[in-house]
C-alpha cells in the first residue's frame, strides 16, 4: 500500500540502488528517479547504466538524466512531478534551485557519523585513519557540502580486519533501514534537526576527499599498521598500489588486495622484499613485515601470492621503488 508521500529520487551506484529498492518496499511512492547520463565503459568503450537506472527500469520508474542541473528544460521536467521529498544518496552536488524545490524539503545519505568524514570517500578513509567505528547520516542539504542539519545517526563498528568494500556492504544494508526510517520522520513531523555546528565544537575534523592515484601508491617507509590501514581502506577499489624493482632495473607494477602484518625488528632495510619463491612475499619496514596475500600485476587477474610466485621469477634482490 502506497504511502501519501511523493518522492523524487537521486543516485548512481550499486549503494544508492539499494535504498531506492528499500524505499518501494516500504511502500513510498517514487514519482521520478534521477541518475546520470550513460558513459561508455570498459575496453570496449560499451554504453553502461548506472546500478540506480538499471533499479528504476526494473520498477517501470520515469527516469530523468541530464547533463546539466540548472538546465531550464531539466528544471521544468523535474517540478512537473510534484515530489513531495527529494532523497540524494551517492549523487552529485545540487543546485539551491534544485533541492529547494520540494515542500518536505532535500535530504542526503552519507557513510559516515557527520560532521566526521566530509568528501567524497568517508568509507575508505575511516579505514584508513584506523577508525573504529563509523556508520550513517541523513541531513537537510544546504548550500555547503555535507553541512547540513542532522537528522539521523546510525554507528556501526569497524572490526580491525574490515576492508573498505566490506564496510560498503554493511553500510548499504544499513542504509536501507537509515533512509526509510528517516522518510518516516519527515512525514511524521518528528524531525528535530541538530546543526552540524553543535556537534563539531571542540574537536578536529577529519575530511574525506576524492582518492587520486598518487594516494594509491603505498609508502613503505610509514609504519605496518599505518600501510595495512592504507591497503585494506582502498580495498578492493580503487585498490593500493606498488611497484617493485630488481637490481638489474627489472619492474614489475601491482595492485595490492590483501596484507598481513608480520612485528619485528627486520634485519633488512625498509623496502627491502624476502620472498621463499614458493608461499610468502614481504616488504620489510621500520617495525616488521607487510606480508602480501592477495595482489593483481598489470594486465593479469587477482590472485593469491602463491599463484603469483609460481608464474613470475623474482631473481636476485629486489626491493620497492614507492
Amino acid at each position: 500500500m502506497e504511502k501519501n508521500i511523493r518522492i523524487a529520487y537521486f543516485g548512481t551506484p550499486e549503494f544508492a540502488a539499494s535504498q531506492l529498492e528499500a524505499i518501494l518496499k516500504a511502500g513510498y511512492e517514487v514519482a521520478v528517479v534521477v541518475t546520470m547520463p550513460d558513459k561508455p565503459a570498459g575496453r570496449g568503450r560499451k554504453i553502461q547504466y548506472s546500478d540506480v537506472k538499471l533499479t528504476a527500469l526494473e520498477h517501470g520508474l520515469p527516469l530523468l538524466q541530464p547533463e546539466k542541473l540548472k538546465n531550464p528544460e531539466f528544471l521544468e521536467q523535474l517540478a512537473s512531478y510534484q515530489a513531495d521529498l527529494f532523497i540524494v544518496v551517492a549523487f552529485r552536488m545540487l543546485p539551491a534551485v534544485v533541492w529547494q524545490m520540494p515542500k518536505m524539503g532535500t535530504f542526503n545519505l552519507h557513510a559516515s557519523l557527520l560532521p566526521q568524514y566530509r568528501g567524497a570517500a568517508p568509507i575508505n578513509f575511516a579505514i584508513i585513519n584506523g577508525e573504529t567505528e563509523t556508520g550513517l547520516t541523513t541531513f537537510f542539504l544546504n548550500e555547503e557540502i555535507d553541512k547540513g542539519a542532522i537528522i539521523m545517526r546510525e554507528k556501526v563498528n569497524i572490526r580491525p580486519d574490515e576492508t573498505a568494500g566490506e564496510l560498503h556492504d554493511e553500510l548499504m544494508l544499513l542504509g536501507n533501514k537509515v533512509v526509510v526510517e528517516t522518510i518516516k520522520k519527515i512525514e511524521n513531523d518528528e524531525v528535530h534537526a541538530l546543526p552540524q555546528e553543535e556537534l563539531s565544537e571542540n574537536q578536529p575534523l577529519k575530511p574525506a576527499p576524492k582518492i587520486t592515484k598518487e594516494f594509491c601508491n603505498i609508502d613503505w617507509s610509514s609504519d605496518c599498521l599505518t600501510v595495512y590501514n592504507h591497503i585494506r581502506g582502498l580495498s578492493p577499489y580503487p585498490a593500493a598500489h606498488t611497484q617493485l624493482q630488481s637490481e638489474n632495473g627489472e619492474t614489475i607494477d601491482m595492485k595490492v588486495y590483501a596484507v598481513e602484518i608480520e612485528s619485528c625488528i627486520p634485519n633488512v632495510a625498509p623496502g627491502s622484499v624476502v620472498t621463499d619463491h614458493k608461499k610468502y612475499l614481504k616488504i620489510a619496514l621500520s617495525d616488521g613485515f607487510i606480508h602480501l596475500k592477495q595482489v593483481q600485476q598489470a594486465g593479469k587477474k587477482a590472485m593469491p601470492i602463491d599463484d603469483f610466485l609460481r608464474g613470475t621469477q623474482l631473481n636476485g634482490s629486489w626491493k620497492t621503488t614507492l
